[in-house]
């Protein structure tokens, strides 16, 4: 951690490729269009939307569609502010980079270790799950048997080419999306009456079971939670933007897309299983709110196709947040804000920052299996509103750009936030607004307590690391 002070360093992430310290190697740019729109387009559809989406329904009841619209609105935001930045600076590692430039070198060392923090143990946690769904197949095997062949096969794919795990995204993205495409339609000719065997249920659904807020507005604050952390994932593509040979582009698109994927994907299937069935029917809390759904539209072998596409989007993940993360650590580090050592590019992978990742990843692992209740819930409490932290850190960041932006360089402004600075100050106003929630719940109150201790003591890191650098500078002047 004794390279170039900070302020110099984020030149050297500016372009397409990204320059090794000291590898006289970069980050390649084999990325390809499809790829960027793909892994957009599926990191909307993740593990959160088709596991989590029960707890959200089970507390909100039918008005889950207000909560996923309020917290989709405000995503949306942190999109639009993310891909504003992204298009006028593409670097590898994304809103870490726009924070050091905006805000000061302890602020991208915070954001991004805790972002990188964050996605390694949701690794961990995806490729638990994955080996939870093949014992529903294989109840004789161990899930230590899965989780080491997912974590194996998806350690190698990011050692290779990055065109490797665009083609996994892409694909994983594509089946994802072909699922929840189908269920939307499935769901829409039973709303209607018109698939065989199926009445149109009306309103029934979303007004006679209590009504719209069966729970109360506090049942509603608690599917606000469950759904703001549904939404994690769709950084990603800000972080894959840069190692495409059109970056500019390709965030641009995915960013512009993103409102109808929102309103289609998470508001839109909310809407259909809380009108197609009763929100307390006891399916959803025992299979889950699609197979339940599927399920009472009589689709043969309902819970095995769910559970095949539930494995697709863990696995999914666990690719993803492998390549995040790593991309995410080697940024850092190419910006003298970690060992340099790891930041050897060879093949135009950051293969070393793959691996620290990949291990971090198995000893998290390693903890669910030890000391599930103790270690791994520590971990997990860690990183549990780090998301939130995060978006806090790109509404700041973009708020301060956006000035230097129109003043410095208006022709980089390819992608605008909408009524700057106005809805900037409206998300950091929601960002403030689901923290106060979080702590009106215990459970939520110990997450916030435990990555709120993570996020002070990294920004004390990076605060005496910015110090100590300045006064470097200082006597190398004189």
């Amino acid at each position: 951690m004794n390279r170039t002070p900070s302020s110099a360093a984020p030149a050297r992430e500016h372009g397409d490729a990204v320059q090794g310290p000291g590898s006289g190697s970069t980050l390649s740019n084999g990325l390809k269009q499809r790829h960027l729109s793909m892994i957009a387009l599926g990191g909307v559809i993740g593990a959160g939307l088709f596991v989590g989406s029960r707890e959200g329904i089970a507390a909100a009841g039918p008005s889950i569609v207000l909560a996923y619209a309020v917290s989709g609105a405000l995503v949306m935001l942190i999109m639009r502010m993310l891909g504003e930045m992204a298009a006028a600076n593409p670097a590898s590692g994304s809103f870490s980079v726009h924070a050091e430039r905006s805000i000061g070198s302890w602020a991208g060392f915070t954001v991004g270790w805790m972002f990188t923090a964050l996605l390694c143990v949701a690794v961990a946690a995806e490729a638990l799950g994955a080996a939870d769904v093949m014992l529903q197949w294989f109840p004789g095997t161990q899930p230590w048997m899965w989780v080491l062949l997912f974590m194996v096969i998806f350690t190698g794919t990011n050692l290779t080419a990055v065109s490797n795990f665009g083609e996994f995204e892409f694909w994983f993205a594509a089946l994802k999306v072909a699922a929840i495409g189908i269920f939307l339609v499935l769901g829409l000719l039973a709303i209607f009456g018109v698939l065989p065997g199926t009445h149109a249920p009306g309103t029934s659904h979303l007004t006679g079971d209590g009504g719209f807020l069966p729970k109360g507005v506090d049942g509603l604050m608690v599917g606000l939670l469950a759904s703001v952390f549904a939404y994690g994932g769709l950084e990603t593509v800000t972080i894959a933007a840069a190692e495409s040979k059109d970056p500019v582009r390709g965030v641009a698109g995915a960013v512009r897309t993103a409102m109808w994927r929102i309103a289609l994907f998470y508001v839109g299937s909310m809407a259909i299983i809380v009108t197609v069935i009763p929100w307390s029917a006891p399916a959803i809390a025992k299979s889950g709110p699609y197979v339940a759904v599927l399920d009472y539209l009589k689709i043969p072998a309902a819970g095995q196709i769910m559970n095949v596409v539930i494995l697709i989007a863990l696995l999914s993940a666990v690719n993803a947040n492998l390549y995040g993360s790593s991309r995410m650590a080697y940024s850092l580090i190419s910006r003298g804000q970690g060992p340099a050592f790891l930041g050897k590019v060879s093949g135009g992978v950051p293969r070393r920052a793959v691996l620290l990742c990949a291990t971090f990843g198995f000893l998290a692992v390693a903890l669910s299996f030890l000391w599930p209740d103790t270690l791994f819930q520590w971990l997990l409490n860690m990183v549990g509103a780090a998301v939130l932290v995060v978006w806090g850190f790109i509404a700041t960041a973009q708020l301060r750009m956006r000035r230097t932006l129109e003043r410095e360089a208006p022709e980089k402004l390819v992608v605008k936030m909408w009524a700057f600075p106005v809805l900037t100050w409206v998300a950091l106003a929601g960002i403030v607004a689901v923290l106060l929630l979080m702590l009106r719940d215990e459970n939520q109150r110990i997450q916030l307590l435990f990555t709120g201790g993570f996020g002070v003591v990294l920004a004390v890191i990076g605060l005496v690391r910015q110090q100590s650098l300045g006064k470097g500078a200082d006597l190398a002047e004189k």
